[in-house]
């Protein structure tokens, strides 16, 4: 699973469109959807070019923009209101993390039963994962480990990483070998942003999956037939079989019983689940599956995509580094990055931009910001500015470059203390006494 906003992993179909209606399945009529699979698959086919377009392989809009209210609507999952934000801070005693207060994390599936059980006193357990396919993670593959990092800090709770060194190689031009030595890169930068050894757990598919876990997805498997994948992840007869049988690999984390080392004897502990809104379909259909073999529902929250350099209409490719901040970039690379490739909002003139200010729905610079910059006023101070014209481009990207270049040498710091003996520890199947601590 890409946690993360961006696209390098497997992810799920959507074609949204204004006038065909597009069948979305809900979580408790699958089975029926099979009837119209075919059909789903063929309108996909016919649509894709010119619609918007959320696919395992591409993420793209005719105007360049993700309309996320079409998206919550089609996928029929819920908006994150300030009343559950407000909820989160009372409940945990922490300041809201700025994803929240700023809708990046914006939509959820039963989101308010894992906040009723915590209130109540109960625990849950989070899971998020990484399809590992480069060698460096950049900004956007960040994004859903800072947050989970703050979920985990917050309700102290344990927490599954899952890195699907597995998908990478059925997807990829990768070997094996290559799979898992890139997995065990990439923990180095999720163990890099803070997580706590002593409530994290974190596991490649070609050395963990075998015995509860493999039992799990044979439960799943044998519950959803291809038309339903057909439907639900837009998987085509032309698709290896690799694709078709992922899928309940991805699944089996939702479930306790897959970590026996962890969750013994409680099989029916919650599950929630910080993702990409683009990862609902395939936690649709393990929702749909879940009480079919005995377990909960897991919970999701969801967030908005991070944008290339180049705007929302270009996807952040390893084939070109210029489309994105690396955590592995130096002060000099980030400023070239951000002055040469950052889109902007201003105007084309300095008069002009005077006079008009700046389009901030566009803007890249303003876009980053909005993810990284904490102080809440200064970005409100920024937006007014920029937008009315008293401050350029220039400037906005100043201040930009700032924030970044601190951010990914914090991040260049903390993954130069991680050892290999340190991804072990991680790594190592073993009870974690002090997980709900």
């Amino acid at each position: 699973m890409e946690a993360g906003a961006q696209r390098e992993a497997a992810q799920p179909v959507l074609i949204v469109q204004e006038e065909t209606p597009v069948v979305v399945v809900p979580d408790a009529c699958i089975e029926e959807e099979t009837a119209v699979a075919p059909a789903i698959t063929m309108e996909i086919e016919e649509v894709a070019a010119a619609e918007q377009v959320v696919t395992p392989w591409e993420v793209s809009a005719p105007d360049g923009a993700i309309d996320y209210d079409k998206l919550v609507d089609r996928f029929g999952c819920q908006r994150i209101d300030a009343a559950i934000v407000d909820r989160i801070a009372r409940l945990t005693l922490c300041p809201p993390h700025r994803f929240l207060r700023r809708g990046i994390f914006f939509a959820h599936r039963d989101l308010n039963s894992i906040l009723d059980l915590y209130e109540a006193g109960k625990k849950f357990y989070l899971y998020t994962g990484r399809g590992p396919s480069s060698e460096s993670l950049h900004l956007g593959h960040l994004i859903p480990f800072m947050f989970t990092k703050y979920l985990q800090d917050a309700f102290k709770v344990p927490l599954v990483i899952q890195l699907t060194d597995d998908e990478k190689f059925l997807w990829k031009n990768l070997t094996i070998a290559e799979c898992k030595r890139l997995a065990r890169e990439n923990a180095k930068d999720i163990i890099a942003c803070g997580f706590d050894v002593e409530r994290t757990f974190i596991f490649t598919d070609l050395n963990y999956v075998g015995g509860a876990f493999y039992e799990n997805m044979l439960e799943v498997a044998k519950r959803v037939t291809y038309n339903n994948l057909r439907g639900i992840l837009g998987i085509t007869p032309e698709d290896h079989i690799g694709k078709v049988s992922f899928p309940p690999v991805q699944a089996a984390p939702s479930f306790p019983s897959s970590f026996p080392h962890l969750f013994p004897g409680n099989d029916q502990l919650r599950c929630l689940i910080p993702c990409a809104i683009d990862q609902d379909p395939y936690f649709r259909m393990t929702r749909d599956v879940a009480p079919k073999i005995g377990f909960q529902k897991p919970s999701l929250i969801e967030s908005r995509f991070f944008p290339a350099l180049q705007g929302e209409s270009t996807k952040m490719s390893a084939s070109d580094p210029n489309s994105a901040i690396y955590m592995t970039d130096s002060p000099k690379q980030i400023k070239a990055k951000v002055n040469k490739y950052a889109f902007s909002g201003g105007q084309a003139s300095v008069e002009l931009h005077r006079e008009c200010g700046a389009n901030l729905d566009v803007d890249v610079p303003i876009k980053y910001l909005n993810f990284f910059l904490e102080d809440d006023d200064e970005l409100d101070h920024i937006k007014k500015e920029y937008k009315e014209g008293r401050m350029l481009t220039g400037d906005v990207k100043q201040r930009l470059i700032a924030v970044l270049s601190e951010l990914v040498a914090r991040h260049q710091r903390a993954r130069a203390q991680v050892t290999e003996e340190m991804v072990d520890a991680f790594m190592a199947v073993r009870p974690l006494p002090n997980m709900f601590g």
